[in-house]
């Protein structure tokens, strides 16, 4: 369910039913986290939520696919959430460090227990709709990053010619790839690495880059 059909939804509902509704999704997000999306019940989640069958097929009349798509926007939502105030305001090395900490903190926190990755995970697959939800949290996320690479580029941080879309893009695959393996070890190890690695190379081509210039205009290194 993309971000407009979830303000669709919350716009037809009364005060009350838009907090029912919420509270089974962070419900079943809760579950996800304890047992993953598979194990995960419809009767896990009216246990813990307090709400019947009846309520949950009236706020997901899909059932459990349904639920599962809504769980995963929500935890799309704090993706990036979660990454604030840092992700919005990449204009320092002290922000892009301070962002990077918070990425880590995040995911050594949520362990191997990620219901986003869970969830895209055994849904991505099979699911357009995950698939397509999966694609618009990497579209807002890179639009971000594009914007801090970009900035850095103007004061002169950031080698500007390197392509900001890219750089970001490649900055989502180091978060993602170190992800990808802290789900199968419960280790942050290579995602610290890939991080630390990919902001050092591009610290060092700001610093290289005014030596370069001059490298150009005189055709002397010294």
């Amino acid at each position: 369910m993309d971000r407009k059909v979830q303000k669709e939804v919350g716009a037809m509902l009364t005060a009350k039913g838009a907090a029912t509704r919420q509270r089974i999704i962070e419900g079943t997000s809760a579950e996800v986290r304890e047992r993953g999306a598979a194990a995960t019940t419809l009767d896990d989640v009216r246990a813990r939520t307090s709400t019947s069958k009846s309520q949950i097929f009236h706020y997901f009349p899909g059932g459990k696919e349904e639920l599962l798509l809504a769980v995963a926007a929500y935890e799309a939502e704090r993706v990036l959430s979660d990454q604030e105030p840092f992700l919005s305001a990449l204009t320092s090395w002290e922000a892009w460090h301070n962002w990077r900490d918070r990425v880590v903190e995040r995911y050594r926190t949520l362990g191997v227990h990620c219901p986003l990755g869970v969830l895209i995970t055994e849904l991505g697959r099979k699911t357009p709709a995950a698939q397509a939800l999966t694609a618009q949290l990497l579209e807002r996320w890179q639009e971000r990053l594009r914007a801090g690479v970009a900035a850095m580029q103007r004061i002169g941080e950031i080698d500007p010619g390197l392509d900001a879309d890219r750089t970001a893009a490649s900055l989502i695959a180091a978060v993602q790839g170190g992800v990808a393996v802290l789900l199968s070890t419960g280790r942050a190890d290579h995602l610290e690495a890939a991080l630390d690695t990919t902001l050092d190379l591009l610290k060092s081509s700001g610093r290289r880059t005014p030596e370069l210039l001059h490298v150009g205009a005189s055709g002397d290194p010294t």
